[in-house]
């Protein structure tokens, strides 16, 4: 499966509306601790606007909402996919990413067949609190020997410069958050990153 080499991810339906016309083709929304309700009118506005556009969505952890709104993505961490119905997401038709930060996670993300694998973070990020040291760009090419065709998104801390170290170790995708999301143009930086990832399309 081709996805698209630029992967941002963002947490409202007001960014996918703000920043997915200038060309974004793949897209995740991921919200924290919303209401049923809210969950639901963000992933169906984000819905619209992906269709609209030929861009790709990709719903964080709601995999029951994304199958009820009839979504054809879901990006699941090692939590969510162990609580998660795996059988119900395929059966619904859904392709599924899965997180992963270490070899046993790996190995379980494997075990669920998944449409791709991401690792990270591969650089030292401020997003979250993570566990995980970075875990750099040689692992990036460990990780891709290791699984083959199977497409790996590379997150944590990237940013237009980072991105040939990633591609040319190995990674498909690079995935960004803070990088727009807290850029003073968010705009702009998108247009950066579409730019900088074309020689990967």
């Amino acid at each position: 499966m081709k996805l698209d080499p630029f992967y941002l991810i963002v947490d409202s339906s007001e960014w996918i509306e703000r920043l997915v016309p200038f060309g974004v083709k793949l897209v995740q929304l991921r919200i924290k601790d919303a209401s049923d309700e809210v969950l639901r009118k963000e992933i169906a506005a984000s819905k619209s606007v992906c269709e609209k556009h030929g861009c790709q969505l990709v719903v964080n952890d709601y995999w029951q909402l994304a199958i009820e709104l009839d979504c054809d993505f879901v990006h699941l961490g090692q939590e969510d996919l162990a609580d998660a119905d795996v059988a119900a997401i395929r059966k619904a038709g859904l392709k599924l990413g899965v997180s992963t930060h270490d070899g046993e996670e790996l190995e379980t993300a494997l075990s669920v067949e998944p449409d791709y694998v991401a690792l990270g973070p591969v650089y030292p990020t401020i997003l979250k609190e993570m566990k995980w040291a970075p875990q750099g760009v040689e692992k990036v090419g460990r990780w891709k020997r290791q699984i083959g065709e199977l497409p790996l998104v590379a997150i944590g801390g990237l940013n237009p410069e980072r991105l040939p170290g990633v591609f040319e170790n190995g990674a498909d995708i690079a995935a960004v958050v803070t990088d727009i999301t807290r850029n003073a143009d968010p705009e702009a930086r998108t247009r950066e990153w579409i730019m900088a990832t074309d020689p990967w399309r």
